[in-house]
């Protein structure tokens, strides 16, 4: 990779997944052919020689601290006792991070199809644009549920993302999603994290408004965006029905790698 940098994943693992139907079970403890859903995630963030890990867990924490202590070495956990957004998830990293210099990657617990191309991809292209943070999207024909990419009028750079919960019906029609995979630069970021305020719909701390404080800050290059035109890698499971789809889908992809 270009500009060389240490690297940092974190990983968010703290939902409960009520749409599964077990309510003793952490979401991010389902699994895919045989390996939890964050193993599989926790591979990745090997695979990339990441330099440190945190896991953010929550429900079921010490479900999940156990499986991943008993699988994998080196693995840091920062608590979120209650969930109130995924700014509000990142915060609970600062004591883990904040005198970090060098980029964060955030991933899902929950999205285990995501590759190791297109991972150096978004961090290679994060580094070579000298970005503050750089968003991986997709495009879907119906994003319904999902927040949307708005870009500038000329189509270069991000000027916000708006969730769908928050967005009008002309933002809406948008079919550029953002997938909810960033890279930061971590001096960047943690001042800004401090600033949040939960002003949406949901009442809660968003991740996505960091890139408005960095493009107010640091001018439209600040944010890059790049694309995934693979949108099942980062689809990620929120139902027994998308876990089966999704197993499916690995093992098919696996036959084809092989």
């Amino acid at each position: 990779m270009p500009n060389e940098r240490p690297l940092a994943v974190v990983i968010l693992a703290a939902g409960q997944g009520k749409r599964m139907q077990d309510p003793t079970k952490p979401k991010v403890l389902y699994e895919i052919a045989g390996k939890p859903l964050v193993g599989h995630v926790l591979d990745l963030a090997n695979k990339i020689h990441s330099t440190k890990q945190v896991v953010i867990i929550g429900f079921g924490r010490d479900q999940v601290k156990a499986y991943v202590e008993s699988s994998y070495q080196g693995v840091d956990f920062a608590v979120q006792e209650e969930q109130h957004g995924t700014g509000h998830a990142m915060m609970q990293t600062a004591t883990h991070l904040a005198d970090f210099d060098g980029d964060i990657l955030v991933l899902y617990g929950d999205v285990p199809l995501l590759t190791q191309e297109t991972v150096t991809r978004l961090i290679e292209n994060h580094r070579s644009s000298n970005a503050k943070a750089t968003v991986l999207s997709s495009i879907l024909d119906d994003p319904t549920g999902y927040g949307r990419i708005v870009r500038t009028a000329d189509g270069k750079h991000l000027e916000r993302i708006v969730e769908e919960r928050d967005a009008s019906a002309e933002i809406r029609q948008i079919k550029e999603w953002n997938s909810g995979i960033y890279v930061f630069d971590s001096i960047a970021l943690y001042p800004i994290l401090q600033e949040l305020e939960p002003n949406n719909d949901q009442g809660e701390y968003y991740l996505t408004d960091v890139f408005t404080f960095l493009t107010e800050l640091f001018g439209p290059d600040a944010v890059s965006v790049i694309m995934t035109s693979d949108p099942t890698e980062v689809a990620g499971i929120n139902t027994k029905d998308q876990l089966t789809a999704l197993e499916a889908e690995y093992y098919t992809r696996q036959a084809v790698a092989s």
